[in-house]
């Protein structure tokens, strides 16, 4: 598909970016070159940071120029990351303006998960002492210089600490002679300036906010955060999750766009751990070597139990993941969660039990007929294997995400294939030896 195939007589922004993913980068050359400068600004507006570097890369230095001059500081700072080469990240700052590159410097200082290196260090100021009207005059004036939101406003004193904020809407409704400091309001969330992205996202969510502003340790004002922002902060970090519960590295762009090399990077070294962990249900079986060559029935339903341990391991590893994510399991609720997910396990564990021990009955019966001296106690072993696996699954799969956070490491990394192949290991030991167990006299 090509610029010329989406629309012969007018291309629309809205047009070329739904066929964005779909095209080469000549073809998205061409096709932002065909579009109207109104229609190519909404465009370079709505790319993401990696196209917009991508594509800057191959305009014009005058067009560089242009382009990058039209970002506001948070999102030009949000091109330049994209780029490990400092070279590169020199040459994009100087296409900026003085100020602009000033303001620019200052946020790259943050990391790129903090509150500082997210927000907008534009954004609408005004005195106390000022009345409506003239903060109405203000803003108007404002509004050149490319502030984040001017629906909101943040009253500062003069050494710019935080004092209030105050809404358009306020303004408005507001006497023209009414002093600022008796209509803003007091009651602020704020931020720090080292704030993780994660708790920030926690707090538009919790306090319905469209913007929030940031602040260092003296409570002065440094920038402001809005919701457009943060969406982009959940859909990252919901995909990273994704792919750490899934079993890889997180990719750190768009699946297409990954290239080979780093998409076997990131996934062969969760797989290797694997391996080299699934080969202990190797050795467990070893150990039982005896018992499976004496009732070779019973390795027939090895599948079957360790099926049902990973199972029941992911779904409670990817609740409690999920859980902790949107805050509302922290640490401290481990035992809560433990004592959930031992009678939910248990229950769980009895059901599925039931219904692989009459299973395993019925079709021994079919298949070599009714009266068999085995049959009963391998239908038991199965049952219990499979109440066993159950509930041992949905304990570790519910522990695992709290050990990992005591640990200081991602709780997401508690994978569905990791913790399958951890309960598979060790609930072989449980499903023999419950064998050994019930069938002890058949084994003698």
């Amino acid at each position: 598909m090509t610029p010329a195939e989406i629309r012969t007589e007018l291309l629309l922004a809205e047009e070329l970016y739904e066929a964005w993913p779909l095209l080469s980068t000549s073809d998205r050359v061409e096709g932002f070159n065909m579009l109207p400068r109104d229609e190519a600004e909404d465009l370079f507006e709505m790319l993401d940071a990696r196209d917009q570097l991508e594509l800057l890369r191959h305009l014009s230095p005058r067009e560089q120029r242009i382009w990058m001059r039209l970002l506001a500081p948070d999102d030009a700072a949000d091109v330049i990351q994209e780029t490990d080469d400092e070279t590169e990240r020199r040459r994009l700052l100087d296409l900026l303006d003085e100020p602009t590159r000033k303001e620019v410097l200052a946020l790259l200082a943050y990391a790129e998960d903090e509150a500082g290196g997210l927000m907008n260090p534009r954004f609408a100021r005004l005195r106390p002492d000022m009345t409506a009207d003239a903060a109405i005059s203000y803003l108007r004036r404002q509004r050149e210089k490319q502030v984040e939101t001017i629906y909101y406003a943040y009253v500062l004193d003069n050494d710019q600490r935080l004092l209030g904020v105050v809404s358009l809407r306020d303004l408005v409704t507001a006497t023209p002679d009414a002093r600022i400091s008796d209509v803003m309001n007091t009651d602020i969330v704020s931020v720090g300036e080292q704030e993780d992205q994660e708790e920030l996202a926690r707090l538009f969510a919790e306090h319905d906010l469209t913007a929030i502003p940031v602040v260092d340790d003296q409570g002065r004002m440094k920038g402001v955060v809005t919701v457009d922002d943060i969406v982009d902060v959940v859909r990252e970090e919901a995909t990273e999750d994704m792919q750490k519960i899934g079993g890889t590295e997180a990719l750190e762009g768009p699946y297409l766009q990954v290239e080979l090399p780093r998409l076997f990077r990131a996934r062969v070294p969760w797989l290797a751990a694997l391996v080299v962990l699934e080969f202990g249900s190797v050795l467990t079986m070893s150990g039982f070597e005896e018992t499976l060559h004496k009732v070779s029935l019973l390795a027939l339903f090895i599948p079957l139990i360790v099926s049902c341990g990973g199972n029941s391991g992911s779904q409670a590893s990817t609740l409690v993941v999920r859980a902790m994510a949107l805050d509302e399991v922290r640490l401290r609720d481990w035992w809560r969660v433990m004592r959930r997910e031992l009678a939910t396990g248990g229950l769980l564990g009895l059901t599925l039990g039931c219904i692989g021990a009459a299973m395993a009955y019925a079709w021994m019966t079919a298949a070599e007929g009714s009266g068999a001296p085995l049959h009963a106690p391998i239908a038991l072993t199965v049952g219990g294997g499979i109440v066993g696996v159950v509930l041992w699954g949905t304990t570790v799969g519910s522990m695992l995400p709290f050990i990992l956070r005591t640990v200081h490491v991602d709780p997401a990394c508690a994978s569905g294939p990791f913790v399958a192949t951890l309960v598979d290991a060790t609930g072989m030991i449980l499903y023999l030896g419950i064998a050994t167990l019930v069938m002890h006299e058949a084994l003698a």
